[in-house]
């Protein structure tokens, strides 16, 4: 084997092994990708069916039921304009109520149902996850959050 044949291998070995490991990277990242919906976007199904995404919102007023024996609650997620209904098991953050804003994370049953994994509430009255912010008012501009508002970066 003369020595440009040798390098000639080993510069394909090299590119293979880039190629490899690049794919790899590529996969992870897209298994761990979540996206983010509005309830009006998943109620005109553009949110994906039988993969992970966030779903955010403001808890529906009246909406919230445990259940008497376990850890499932079952509450309504709505940006003003399309409400989503969400069963989740485990045990809520502190400061999940009705009336604020919350983001839920799982996935879209065939039912219509936001099976949750992990649920989000916002930490104070001053602040709440930009994407709700922001599905909430492009749901329904002029609409009052309530209390809600996001935080800006200011000089």
């Amino acid at each position: 084997m003369s020595a440009r044949s040798r390098r000639l291998l080993w510069l394909l070995l090299g590119l293979s092994a880039l190629g490899a490991a690049t794919a790899l990277v590529m996969n992870a990242f897209q298994s761990n990708l979540v996206f983010f919906f509005s309830p009006s976007q998943v109620a005109a199904k553009e949110a994906p069916v039988g993969r992970s995404f966030r779903v955010g919102g403001l808890v529906q007023e009246g909406s919230v039921v445990r259940e008497p024996q376990g850890l499932t609650v079952r509450f309504v997620v709505t940006d003003t304009a399309q409400t989503v209904p969400v069963s989740y098991t485990g045990l809520l953050p502190d400061l999940f109520n009705e009336g604020k804003g919350v983001v839920a994370q799982g996935r879209l049953g065939a039912d219509g149902v936001f099976r949750a994994d992990q649920v989000l509430a916002k930490h104070d009255e001053n602040y709440m996850a930009p994407e709700a912010a922001a599905a909430l008012a492009q749901a329904k501009p002029g609409a009052p959050l309530q209390g809600a508002t996001t935080l800006v970066n200011k000089p």
